[in-house]
């Protein structure tokens, strides 16, 4: 037992209903994110993929695995359905041909323009309801938070 924490006291400590409710919260945003995408061609991940890669001149793998929330062993399977879409396509890189680059293609590039304000406004609907105060204080405290767990 780490700090007399005992299976009778574990639920009463003071950042369990913190926990719960960022829990809560994650949730809900990513149910309503998903709704978001109802009338798309692409599904969450394939978004997070495309959303990423919009506006750079591609990413390796690794960048993007490191940028979204998608696990290394999905992120394959995600980049191979984009390709097959004819969203994206793979460019090996020439100082390292074992290092490949992911880029969006003319038609990644359009539903790109497209969809990622779409989505945007979408969600900027709920952040609407909080004031400019309020996400500056909510975006310290998740950064705070976060931090805590490097």
């Amino acid at each position: 037992m780490v700090d007399n924490i005992t299976p009778q006291n574990a639920s009463q400590h003071a950042f369990m209903p913190v926990m719960k409710e960022l829990v809560r919260a994650y949730q809900a945003f990513a149910s309503y994110d998903a709704i978001g995408y109802r009338d798309s061609v692409l599904t969450v991940p394939q978004a997070d993929v495309i959303f990423t890669l919009g506006n750079t001149g591609g990413l390796t793998f690794k960048e993007i695995g490191e940028l979204t929330l998608i696990t290394k062993g999905t992120l394959t399977g995600v980049i191979d359905r984009l390709e097959v879409k004819g969203l994206v396509r793979r460019v090996a890189k020439m100082e390292d041909r074992r290092c490949t680059r992911v880029m969006l293609t003319v038609k990644g590039e359009k539903l790109f323009n497209r969809e990622f304000p779409r989505q945007v406004a979408y969600i900027k609907q709920r952040f609407d309801r909080l004031s400019e105060n309020e996400l500056k204080q909510l975006q310290h405290m998740l950064k705070k938070l976060r931090l805590a767990f490097e």
